[in-house]
């Protein structure tokens, strides 16, 4: 099965609603959606299912899809003047180049609320829709990835702590990478002691995640990254690489990786859980220093 085919074929769906109120709408949400990317959240969630014994279905991809989509507005969001200012994004133009800031704000907007829509319609139980529905809000609103964002926003040219980066990125990139680890949690029916094994493991994935993306920054060429790198350095924003000099960052990443693989461990020995896919898919982050 190709899963980020699936994944693609969910967000299509939704987007083929007839009547549709504006083509030029979701022609600029189409664009991003089909600008690449390696899905990692949505699929982070699909072989932690699999990982739990469970047969995919349509309605496991809709909240994939659903996922996917809040991933994509906040990259359009972030890529505005008024946020990052970047011209590219995965090697194209990004949104508000292309289809103009306006546009690009309402893209977002959808990109942000669509999704909910999305799970709620999706061909699984309720009390467990009720609960994804909760959780995502959770990982992608005010207490979660947007709060990340103000932070961040707040903390450009000012010297920061350690503590006070670990909490930008908590939420800006760690909330909704751990919402995927949960969420297959919650729908695999798992005790609340394993959920918040997740919590911690989702919590570890999110920080090498973000690690992994600062050392990038510093190191990759705009080749390999597909937007312009040394951005964070060239603003003065506090970085991993920044505040603990790169061969800390890499021990950081390694270390991160290493706990929440420990964890998934640990989940397989109580829940018959099958750590090779996603313990495949984990160790992809790590970098060779």
């Amino acid at each position: 099965m190709d899963k980020i085919k699936e994944i693609n074929q969910a967000i299509y769906r939704y987007y083929s609603q007839k009547p549709q109120v504006s083509e030029d709408l979701i022609a600029s949400i189409l664009y991003s959606v089909e600008s690449g990317g390696k899905r990692i959240r949505p699929l982070l969630f699909l072989e932690m299912l699999e990982g739990f014994g469970m047969d995919l279905t349509e309605g496991h991809f809709d909240v994939a899809a659903a996922l996917e989509m809040i991933h994509t507005g906040s990259l359009i969001h972030d890529d505005l003047p008024a946020m990052d200012d970047d011209d590219y994004r995965r090697g194209r133009l990004t949104n508000h180049k292309k289809f103009g800031e306006a546009t690009a704000i309402l893209a977002g907007d959808s990109l942000f609320l669509d999704p909910f829509g999305l799970v709620a319609n999706a061909e699984l139980a309720d009390k467990i829709k009720v609960q994804l529905i909760a959780e995502l809000s959770q990982a992608s609103g005010t207490y979660g990835m947007v709060g990340g964002q103000m932070l961040d926003m707040e903390g450009e040219e000012r010297q920061l702590e350690l503590t006070e980066l670990q909490a930008i990125h908590a939420n800006k990139t760690g909330k909704l990478l751990t919402f995927p680890i949960v969420a297959a949690g919650i729908v695999a029916n798992v005790s609340e002691v394993d959920l918040v094994r997740l919590h911690e493991a989702g919590a570890l994935i999110g920080l090498a995640f973000q690690v992994r993306d600062d050392i990038l920054d510093v190191t990759a060429t705009f080749d390999e990254i597909g937007k312009t790198p040394k951005k964070d350095l060239l603003a003065d924003k506090a970085t991993y690489p920044s505040l603990l000099g790169l061969e800390q960052s890499y021990d950081v990443l390694n270390q991160s990786i290493d706990q929440a693989l420990a964890i998934f461990q640990k989940l397989a020995e109580t829940q018959a859980f099958h750590t090779e896919k996603i313990t495949e898919m984990i160790e992809r982050l790590r970098l060779n220093a």
